[in-house]
Order: structure tokens, then C-alpha cells, then sequence
């Protein structure tokens, strides 16, 4: 099995176009329907054996709990309640204003009243326009989506490799609906008073100082291509100019700040490809933490605090 394998973006371009907005369509029942946390943790997706899931939500205002699943090794979304009701539907020949039309019919069907509160794709090109008239995006290769499922598990691996070596606050892994990338993030204890422009959403996530590590599948907008990335915000200066490992790493201009990229293709046959990503991730935290000032005794390789307890010694649950 190929566990990095070839996705460039103008392959399945279509079928992303269309899947994101699938994914909207259902993150904004689960933002609808969820506990709030810190920092929005409530609102992403979380990565299962066969696909991704909201996790449970609610209770509503009956008691009612219940979970969206992707299935993107049958292809079927699942919508199920506590109680053991269940619908699903095939995600395969559907437009955008289908599926918005099954799934808020299988919500309805389970006695969940919860829609999204704006049902309009966030911050894509046709953001005016309701996902019920979506007819246009209506492409599904189910290899391609087999395919960035498969891209999205081996990155979710390395990033929980790369957060379990900090021992400070550091958010779920987890993959963004609205932006359509997997992430993990660190944070600092420090305060950050964001400018009186920023939206809500901003200033809760940008609340502290962050340094966040993750992989998007490539947007015509910032980088074309699936990339690695890693930012810290807020910026420190001459962050652009700290050196970045493997060799293919490097810093690119996003709206006026710097990311760090490793260009997927770049790394992916690689011999051991984990481990390069995980030297770019670790690069470019310590550029950014350095400047910034972190506190350096966070760090907590192999996922262990206890400074007297080696790696390999270290005890299994239970024992």
C-alpha cells in the first residue's frame, strides 16, 4: 500500500470542490449542535477507520445525541442517534444541493431540528449562493476520495507523533471543514490583544501566541499544491529568514505573514518520509518558539514528562 500517495490538486480537483462543501454542509450542523470550546475545538472533524465523524452532538432539547459519519470506504454518510436509529445515503451522484437535500431529510427523518445557521459555503468563490441551489459541483471519484482519506490518516499519524513531543496546551489533531486542511496546534500562555477588525472567530483562535503545524490539499488561492505547513502568530521578526529543514523546505508570503512549506511531492517517496516531515515540523517550531521566546521546557520527547523515565522504559497502562 502506498501510504503517501500521489494527490495532485487538478486530479480530482471537481471531486474536492464538490466533497468540501459536503463537509461544510455538515460542520455546520455539528457547530450548530455542539458544546462550545475553547478555541472552536468543538468544530472540526476527527479522523475513524473508515473516514471522519463530528463526533457525538447534543443533547438537544429533547435528549436526542447523535453522530455524522463520512464512510469513505463504502461511500455513505451516516447519521446516527444514541438510541440506535440510523440513516444513511451513498455520497456518489449527488450535487451539493442534493446532498444538503438528504441530509437535512435524514436529520428530519431522526427528529433532529438542528440546521446550519448560514447555509452558504464559508469563504469559498460562490459563498452568495445557497447549498440547496448547489447544482453545479456535483462530481465524486470515490478512488480520489479514497485517496485523501488514506493522504489524511498517515499526516493525522505524524501529527500526533509531533504533538505528543510538547507538553504545554496543544489543540486536538484535527481536520477543518472551513478551510478544508488537518492540523494540530501549540500554544504559549501568553495573552494576545487582537485589533478591533478581527472577527469573532479570530479572536477566539488567535486568543494566545501559536505556533500550528498541519497539511492542506492545495487551493488556488494561497499555495496550488498539497503542502505541509507550519505559521506562528503572532509573527516574530525576521521569522522568514531561519533555516528550515529537509532542504526542500521553505518560507512563502500568505497575506502579509510567512509560512513555512514542504511541498507534498517533495517528501512523499521519500525513504522515511515521516521522519522528514516530523524535521520540518520540528524546524519550524523552533524557529518560531526561539523568537518568540517560548519556554523551551515544554518540549517532552516521546511523549514523556517524567525527565527520569527513559523512552523505551516507560510503563504500559494497566501495568
Amino acid at each position: 500500500m502506498d501510504l503517501f500517495p500521489p494527490l495532485p490538486r487538478e486530479s480530482w480537483a471537481p471531486t474536492k470542490e464538490t466533497l468540501h462543501r459536503f463537509l461544510q454542509i455538515v460542520g455546520k450542523v455539528r457547530l450548530a449542535a455542539s458544546v462550545r470550546r475553547n478555541h472552536w475545538w468543538n468544530v472540526p472533524f476527527h479522523l475513524t477507520g473508515d473516514g471522519i465523524t463530528t463526533r457525538p452532538s447534543g443533547p438537544l432539547g429533547d435528549g436526542t445525541v447523535f453522530t455524522v459519519d463520512f464512510d469513505f470506504t463504502t461511500h455513505r454518510l451516516r447519521v446516527l442517534t444514541l438510541a440506535g436509529r440510523q440513516v444513511s445515503f451513498s455520497l456518489m451522484g449527488l450535487s451539493v444541493g442534493d446532498f444538503y437535500r438528504e441530509f437535512t431529510g435524514a436529520l428530519a427523518h431522526l427528529g433532529i431540528s438542528t440546521l446550519p445557521e448560514h447555509p452558504y459555503p464559508f469563504d469559498l468563490p460562490d459563498a452568495a449562493r445557497p447549498f440547496a441551489e448547489d447544482d453545479e459541483h456535483a462530481a465524486y471519484d470515490p478512488v480520489a476520495v479514497n485517496r485523501y482519506w488514506t493522504v489524511l490518516t498517515q499526516v493525522m499519524l505524524v501529527l500526533e507523533k509531533y504533538a505528543a513531543g510538547y507538553s504545554g496546551k496543544t489543540s486536538p489533531v484535527h481536520h477543518f471543514w472551513h478551510t478544508f486542511d488537518i492540523a494540530v496546534t501549540r500554544f504559549s500562555d501568553r495573552h494576545v490583544t487582537q485589533g478591533l477588525s478581527a472577527d469573532p472567530v479570530t479572536r477566539e483562535a488567535y486568543s494566545r501566541e501559536v505556533i500550528s503545524s498541519g497539511f492542506w490539499f492545495g487551493d488556488e488561492r494561497s499555495y496550488p499544491e498539497p503542502a505541509f505547513y507550519s505559521y506562528t502568530a503572532p509573527e516574530p521578526d525576521e521569522m522568514r529568514r531561519q533555516p528550515l529543514e529537509p532542504a526542500a523546505a521553505r518560507w512563502t508570503e500568505s497575506n502579509g505573514s510567512h509560512l513555512a512549506l514542504l511541498p507534498y511531492d517533495d517528501v512523499r517517496t521519500a525513504p522515511d518520509a515521516p521522519a522528514e516531515i516530523l524535521r520540518f515540523y520540528d524546524t519550524a517550531y523552533a524557529a518560531g518558539a526561539r523568537l518568540a521566546g517560548w519556554h523551551t521546557d515544554r518540549l517532552c520527547p516521546g511523549g514523556v514528562t517524567d525527565p527520569q523515565a527513559p523512552v523505551a522504559a516507560r510503563p504500559r497502562p494497566g501495568t
